[in-house]
Parts: C-alpha cells; structure tokens; sequence
C-alpha cells in the first residue's frame, strides 16, 4: 500500500480510536473519522475531519468512506440500554461492512472480542463471532483483532477497580475470583491495528497484553500500587451485582451488568495466546499511581455528554 493514503477510523475521539487515529498521522496517512460525536474536542488539531455515522442513509455513509484504503472499525456497545443496543449495534455495523464494501474500501481491521462465538449466552460475544463471520464472508481482506481488557489513560475498568479501592474498607470480587485477565495497553493494541492495516493478509489475532492476572490478583495488584491495600473477599455474584445498581444509581451510569460478572467468571477474558503488547500494566500503574482512580469513569457520562474529551469525562 501506498504510504500516503486515506484511513477511516471510527470513534477516534473516543479510547481505541484516538490511539489508532494518532499512530495514523505519526505514519503520514490521512484520517478521517465516522462517530455519534462530531462535536467532541479534537485532540487532534483539526487534522482528522469527522463525519456522521449516517447508519440509516446507506449513500450518504458509503460517501463518506469513498477513496478510502483502510477502515479501522472500533464501534459497538457495552451493554443494552434504553436507546442503544447489541442488536442495533449488530445491525449497525454489518451495514458499515456493507458500505465500506460498496465504497471500494480494500482493508477492514475490526476490532472483536476474546473468544466470541455464537452459541454465547452472552449478547456481548454472541453478538461481536457474528461480526466477524459477516466480515469473513464479505470478500473484503480483514485483521480481526481480539482484545479482553485495554487499558491507559481513558479506561474505565482498571480506573474504576482503583476508584473502589481508594473509597471503600473491603473490595469484592465475584466467586472466587480466580477467573483471568489479559489486559493489553490501548497504544499496543493501536500499533497493531495499524501494523495489520500495512498487510492484505486475513488474520485472526488475539491483541492480548504481557501479563496476566485473575481478578482477585488484579485487584490486589491495584491496590497495592496505589497504597490502597484493602481485603480482598469474596462474594455472591449478586450482591455484587446489586452493589454495582448502587453506585450506578449515584452516578447515574451502569457500573457493571449481569452478563459482564457472568462473563468474567466463564474466563472468557482468558486465551492461551503469546501476548501481542509489550507495555505491562503493573508498570504503567506506578507511572500513573497517583491519578488513577481519582475519578469515576462514567460510561453514559461519556454518551450524553458529546463534547467533552474522554479524560474529562
């Protein structure tokens, strides 16, 4: 591929996005971007030019990915809520493969899950194995990056364990907490997408960090990181669960929901998988100890609010 060429990233305002977007532009590229939040702060300096998602004008969304080489797709949701999704996120995106397909668009580099499948009790991994076998069967070339849990300056999960660790005398964890993490560094992931948008290759990737954790592990690890040793204990995962209601409620946000415990727990965030990043959280927790956890990290915060960038939200 030709090293002056145009990029579409979605979301590059946001986490993922922003790294990606970023390494983009260190490599000479143009960028552009498809997002809800054409508002946002651009951390960029204008050098990346949003455009709407446009999902329910099929001519307009195939426009805005015209003369584009290489789409760099980071869309989904977390979790079901009133006016969003796994189903529409579903219907979204295989809309977006189809535009980008119609567009001329050469590479895709989507970003799924670690051990998605179908037959997943779980919408969140039922609902990205979809994904990637609609993207499989497109005839478009392909890098499916698996990632289980990223981390850097914008997360929410690791940000939240600390903000827990640092209010609370005790901290749970579901069951046993023996189930595992992989967590991979949010730029590492980015070098990798950006390193497969290079090829033509289609490759499946699990994107998973250097190290890896159980929860109960990851938790202490935090902890102590950040002079916050507390217990650790176990408990039902329902009472966490509705432990998770109560501070949604204070902070009008969706803390945790049900199929993420229960996800957790199936160790669905585990492969056997060299690791593809290089940055170690436990290192990049004492360079950041003294910030992480400050704050709640609000994930409907981040969807109302479309202006804000993500590390003031």
């Amino acid at each position: 591929m030709t090293s002056r060429e145009i990029h579409m990233v979605t979301g590059a305002f946001g986490f993922s996005g922003k790294y990606i977007a970023g390494r983009l532009l260190d490599a000479g590229h143009e960028v552009r971007t498809l997002t809800n939040s054409p508002d946002r702060e651009n951390p960029f300096e204008g050098q990346v030019k949003a455009y709407p998602y446009n999902f329910d004008d099929p001519e307009k969304l195939v426009q805005s990915l015209t003369d584009v080489s290489v789409l760099y797709n980071n869309y989904w949701v977390r979790f079901n809520y009133k006016d969003f999704s796994y189903n529409h996120a579903v219907e979204n995106s295989l809309k977006l493969f189809d535009a980008a397909k119609n567009a001329g668009i050469k590479r895709i580099v989507h970003i799924s899950i670690t051990n998605p499948s179908e037959d997943s009790p779980f919408e969140y991994f039922s609902g990205k194995a979809k994904l990637e076998k609609a993207l499989i069967g497109s005839g478009l070339s392909y890098a499916i990056l698996r990632p289980a849990v990223l981390f850097g300056k914008e997360d929410m999960l690791i940000n939240n364990i600390a903000w827990f660790l640092r209010r609370f005398p005790v901290f749970g964890v579901f069951g046993d907490g023996k189930y595992r993490l992989q967590p991979i560094h949010v730029d590492d992931l980015a070098e990798l997408a950006v390193e497969q948008g290079r090829t033509v290759k289609n490759v499946i990737l699990d994107a998973i960090g250097p190290e890896t954790f159980t929860y109960r592990e990851l938790a202490q690890a935090i902890g102590k990181t950040i002079g916050k040793r507390r217990p650790i204990i176990s408990i039902a995962p329902d009472m966490g669960y509705f432990l998770g209601i109560f501070v949604s409620f204070l902070h009008h946000d969706v803390t945790i929901t049900r199929d993420e415990i229960e996800g957790l727990m199936a160790d669905l965030l585990y492969t056997g998988s060299p690791p593809a990043g290089r940055i170690k959280l436990t290192e990049w927790l004492k360079e950041h100890a003294s910030s992480v956890g400050r704050h709640y990290r609000s994930e409907l915060a981040r969807r109302r609010d479309k202006v804000k960038s993500y590390d003031r939200l």
